[in-house]
């Protein structure tokens, strides 16, 4: 099986638990040219009333001023790749598996399947985790 791993740089935002509060957050970045092609929010079950949204990629001066604007950071502790490939059954097994089997626990997991193709997102607690994950998704 032939997989495309590339690391990615996500964003991190704090926001209200609101109606419109995800709107506004993506707002920030229109008309900045970015071309969005991650983005998961969630309640914050541990602080109620707030949530958090990862993005990704912010690129450029202009992209980087308006999400730091919007008090969007750099995930600091959050070292993600991006896994794309073939659609086939078995392919989340083969893929969480092979994480598994060199000893890599993974911070978040988000798979989506566009067409016949997946994408999926793994985040890791350390950069040294995810260049040995991506090493190893590669030889797959």
């Amino acid at each position: 099986m032939k997989l495309e791993v590339t690391r990615v740089e996500v964003w991190i935002a704090k926001m209200k638990d609101t109606p419109g509060a995800l709107a506004a957050k993506l707002d920030a970045l229109t008309g900045t040219g970015a071309d969005l092609d991650f983005v998961f929010a969630r309640q914050s079950p541990e602080k109620p009333g707030t949530g958090v949204v990862f993005l990704a990629p912010v690129k450029g001066a202009k992209q980087i001023a308006a999400a730091k604007k919007a008090k969007f950071r750099k995930g600091k502790r959050l070292f993600t790749i991006c896994v794309t490939g073939a659609n086939k059954a078995g392919m989340g097994t083969a893929i969480t598996g092979a994480v598994a089997a060199a000893g890599l626990t993974m911070e978040g997991f988000s798979a989506h399947v566009i067409g016949r193709k997946f994408v999926l997102h793994i985040a890791f607690k350390t950069t040294a985790a995810a260049t040995k994950a991506a090493r190893i998704l590669r030889k797959l």
